[in-house]
């Protein structure tokens, strides 16, 4: 028995959700969106008056999808409240493995469109904020708790820039190792 196929305006956003995050989202145009994800043009605008209100959808789609994935894998590795950092790199190490791994979508959105787009920036911002939060509850209550979380997240970051530029699985792993050392760092300070 097939399973039944999403409903359009699904299909357009699970469609722009790969599209954008592997080519990007200047390099992906309207056409090969609405060919991927095949629906007729009336219906791609009927659900997407624009291609900003795709963006912006795509950037809240994608935040609850990795938000999801980031507590589950946090879990995988040993996270729970006031547990430690160490599973906040078991979890990097694991996406920065996936064969779709292109970094941050929310910092690569800003990159693209953050000028003629406030709108991605605020998700983005917001999406930032809750990963602090995420990682904010790993860490033991303290006066230090938000400035280490903020720091861990900021090393984060710089950790997946770093494998997404690189793109070696080598360099990645020094990215991590690094992380690594900084988080337990944090963690003593």
């Amino acid at each position: 028995m097939r399973p039944e196929p999403l409903p359009a305006r699904e299909r357009i956003l699970s469609t722009a959700h790969d599209l954008f995050y592997r080519d990007g989202i200047r390099a992906t145009g309207i056409d090969k969106l609405i060919a991927e994800s095949g629906v007729a043009k009336l219906t791609f605008y009927r659900h997407f008056p624009s291609k900003d209100a795709l963006v912006t959808s795509f950037l809240d789609y994608r935040h609850r999808r990795w938000m999801a994935w980031f507590a589950a894998a946090l879990q995988r590795h040993g996270g729970a409240p006031g547990s430690g950092l160490a599973p906040l790199a078991a979890a990097m190490a694991e996406w920065f493995a996936e064969p779709a791994f292109r970094g941050c979508a929310f910092i690569n959105a800003v990159a693209e469109v953050g000028g003629s787009l406030p709108e991605a920036v605020s998700i983005a911002q917001a999406h930032k904020r809750q990963m602090v939060q995420a990682i904010a509850e790993l860490l033991p209550r303290g006066a230090q708790r938000k400035a280490r979380a903020e720091a861990a997240a900021l090393a984060v970051d710089g950790a997946i820039v770093r494998a997404q530029m690189t793109g070696k699985a080598g360099e990645a792993g020094a990215a991590l190792a690094g992380l690594r050392r900084l988080l337990a760092a944090l963690e003593r300070a």
